[in-house]
């Protein structure tokens, strides 16, 4: 998933757009979570900041 002002160029299905200057934030769903969320085992990955 890609989040920015613009879509990146073959990527405008996954993209979320935001605002300049404006904070955002995200929210995980989760269906049905295995034991691991509860027991804190498993967490989602940390995002990455990607240079086109």
């Amino acid at each position: 998933v890609w989040f920015g002002p613009t879509a990146p160029e073959g990527h405008e299905a996954n993209w979320v757009q935001t605002v300049p200057g404006k904070g955002w934030n995200v929210l995980l769903r989760l269906y049905g979570p295995l034991e691991s969320w509860f027991d804190k085992t498993w967490k989602p990955g940390e995002f990455e900041l990607v240079q086109q």
